[in-house]
């Protein structure tokens, strides 16, 4: 029997989308939907949107536009959006793009395909479909990754209950709730058996995993369980809210052959009056003393962390606070957002809101401190032997991109690998040769050039 129809797929946002995006996909694939490459001569397309600041807000605005144009000149058969800006706009969106033949939301996913069966089936009931954020998270098991083969993403716990003014995720995706510890680990275990080796761990807060089924945050506990499990070389953590870092946890991570010491902690600010503002729930003096233990606890670790500047009310001297700050921290990855007024949010009702011009300037000022402290950590790197997993083959013969235990993907490093006999997902031992900005330059250890006592040009002695 041949496919129901083909569809085309869109997956925009963070990586907690993706997730969703996967399942959507594993959905219409064991429904009998046929997946092409190609929005063109595709039945339907789906896009499943992001909402989550202004510019992605644009960026799915730009793709819908775009699959409203082929619609309209006959090249795809129809166009169905889901995800957070279509659970955030709703009848906003269908105005805005009214070409747009079915919406799902953020917890109608798992009802994709009954959307697009009665799309094609030319039934006009029920094309919206928007549930309540559930009371339990989603099962992800099902999935048609889009990912490399070898890293997968692994998604704890849903929405959040942090309510930071500038957000408006709790109102996309509803309040935290935590898997429970055994559907983490079934979800976990068939992404192993199909080839995952490195697991990136998210939710909107991940050290808050387990509080609302518990008592107590627990993921020290589900980290060791996901140790347990033989296929993974990598276990890597994001969206680390800086509250809830046990004794237990830091312990957990130092103490691991699997976990990578590498922490992504969103802080957004350092000044004491910005953070109240944005009702973070932690001080200047909690932050330092959370990065001091991190750093004395955990042998290399890679700190990753965000800010977010031109907040409402932000002065000059908070703003040089924060760079000051930056500079004495030294974090190895850093990431700068300019703030997004965000509609329904308590922020946009702040006083003080500042001029997009001189967001920019901060931003541009901030990652201008930031560059030369990232270009350095790079450049000590010189000489170190690390693991690094291969990714893809590079546009030059011979050459691999891949990342080291400090790079997550798609939003740090790359290390270049010069190794002919290299392959997607292989672990290589790499004595890095050079630096190039925030991306590294090696080959492995058993290249001759990298023989000991021998020195090159891409091989020096250390």
């Amino acid at each position: 029997m041949g496919a129901k129809a083909t569809f085309s797929f869109v997956a925009l946002g963070c990586a907690k989308n993706l997730v969703d995006s996967e399942r959507m996909l594993g959905i219409l694939g064991s429904e009998g939907y046929a997946l092409t490459p190609e929005p063109e001569g595709a039945d339907f397309v789906v896009v499943n949107t992001c909402g989550f600041i202004e510019a992605a807000r644009e960026e799915s605005l730009a793709v819908l536009r775009e699959m409203a144009e082929l619609k309209r000149k006959g090249r795809i058969g129809g166009l169905i959006v889901a995800g957070c800006l279509a659970e955030r706009w709703k009848e906003q969106l269908l105005e805005q793009v009214p070409e747009i033949d079915a919406m799902v939301g953020v917890f109608g996913r798992d009802e994709i395909a009954r959307v697009v069966d009665r799309f094609l089936g030319q039934l006009d009931e029920q094309r919206h479909v928007f549930r309540p954020a559930p009371s339990r998270p989603l099962d992800d098991r099902g999935r048609l990754r889009i990912t490399p083969r070898h890293l997968a993403y692994l998604k704890i716990s849903e929405g959040c209950d942090r309510l930071c003014t500038f957000c408006a995720i709790p109102r996309m995706r509803g309040p935290h709730v935590s898997k429970p510890i055994e559907q983490v680990l079934e979800e976990a275990r068939e992404l192993a058996a199909d080839g995952v080796r490195e697991l990136i761990i998210v939710a909107q807060d991940t050290t808050y995993y387990g509080v609302d089924l518990y008592g107590k945050p627990r993921l020290a506990e589900l980290l060791r369980r996901l140790e347990d499990i033989p296929e993974f070389r990598w276990i890597r953590i994001l969206y680390c809210y800086p509250l809830n870092f046990t004794d237990e946890l830091i312990a957990t991570i130092a103490a691991s052959g699997k976990i990578v010491p590498y922490l992504d902690i969103p802080l957004q600010h350092i000044n004491d009056r910005v953070l109240r503002r944005m009702k973070r729930r932690v001080t200047r003096r909690q932050i330092e003393e959370l990065i001091a233990r991190l750093r004395g606890e955990i042998p290399g670790l890679v700190l990753r962390t965000t800010f977010i500047v031109g907040f409402p009310g932000e002065t000059d001297e908070q703003f040089a606070e924060l760079c000051e700050f930056v500079k004495q921290a030294r974090f190895e990855r850093m990431g700068v957002f300019e703030y997004s007024p965000e509609p329904g949010t308590p922020a946009e009702r702040l006083d003080g809101h500042l001029s997009g011009e001189i967001r920019r300037q901060r931003r541009e000022t901030l990652m201008t401190i930031q560059q030369p402290i990232a270009f350095q950590w790079s450049r000590s790197q010189v000489g170190k032997v690390l693991d690094v997993v291969i990714d893809r083959p590079d546009e030059e013969p011979g050459w691999w991109v891949g990342r080291s235990y400090a790079d997550a993907p798609d939003i740090d490093g790359l290390v270049f690998v010069h190794a002919p006999q290299a392959a997607p997902g292989k672990f290589l031992r790499i004595r890095i040769t050079e630096a190039d900005g925030y991306d590294l330059i090696g080959v492995p250890l058993s290249d001759p050039k990298c023989a000991p006592g021998r020195t090159s040009d891409r091989c020096p002695a250390v």
